[in-house]
């Protein structure tokens, strides 16, 4: 018989990155093998990218590629953390600290998208 576990911070957080991790492996092999194989770096350039962020599709694909992937990033330079801060109170201040930066970034990323699939808004 299985133990129940008690959810938690740690839990939660072990979950999210199985279950976002199933879908960020299609997410980024596909998005390798569209640039790479398919299209070519030779041929992306700046009209591509346009079409590209034209479509609300694309830009959907594009942020929670970029949501899963550096959510996985800082989870894992939060686990590395872990090895060297031994103090749960700075274990904590970090963990919030590197939060706030996944949390920033992800925004800025997500902006950045949204203008990009709306030039009118960029002057």
């Amino acid at each position: 018989m299985a133990s129940k576990i008690k959810p938690s911070f740690e839990t939660t957080a072990w979950r999210w990155m199985r279950y976002s991790g199933i879908l960020l492996i299609p997410l980024a092999w596909f998005h390798v093998y569209l640039q790479d194989v398919i299209v070519g770096v030779h041929a992306i350039n700046i009209d591509y990218v346009a079409v590209r962020l034209a479509d609300a599709g694309w830009v959907t694909y594009n942020f929670f590629l970029l949501l899963f992937a550096f959510a996985h990033g800082m989870y894992g330079l939060r686990q590395v953390m872990f090895d060297y801060v031994h103090k749960e109170r700075t274990r904590r201040i970090f963990s919030i600290l590197l939060l706030i930066v996944w949390l920033v970034i992800s925004t800025i990323g997500a902006i950045a998208l949204a203008m990009g699939a709306r030039p009118e808004l960029v002057q």
